[in-house]
């Protein structure tokens, strides 16, 4: 199936949750042809990703070395499938009338890694899940 839809993944420095999140999303979607392709975005951009969080997320198959964080832009946002944002204040950016799904009670990777990439895991996972149903 051809990816027709976008989801975009943001959190403040697009460092961490929000690189996690795509690239789970990416693989579920990729394993089950949902035809929405993920990014991530910050709305304050760190220069890299976390070393540690890319390290871990390479142990899993997902190579996000070469992800250089970046700002978010309004356009993105009016142009999205779907938007979630895990722990972003979008502010300005945000276009009349966009819907969010906030996931900003994920722990902070730096705190605890393993837990949150167990809850955006769970949450990617619902969220697939929701979409494949939503499509059959």
């Amino acid at each position: 199936m051809a990816q027709t839809h976008t989801i975009i993944f943001l959190c403040p420095h697009n460092a961490a949750k929000s690189v996690i999140a795509a690239a789970y999303w990416q693989r579920l979607a990729d394993q089950r042809s949902l035809g929405v392709r993920a990014t991530s975005a910050g709305t304050d951009p760190d220069p890299a990703v976390s070393p540690r969080v890319a390290a871990t997320l390479l142990a899993e198959g997902f190579d996000v070395r070469e992800h250089r964080p970046r700002r978010v832009t309004r356009e993105e946002l009016a142009t999205a499938w779907r938007v979630v944002s895990l722990g972003c204040d979008l502010g300005e950016l945000a276009p009349p009338g966009l819907t969010v799904d906030h996931w900003d009670d994920v722990p902070s990777p730096s705190e605890d890694l393993k837990a949150a990439l167990d809850v955006i895991a769970a949450r990617v996972l619902r969220l697939a899940d929701a979409h494949a149903a939503a499509r059959d």
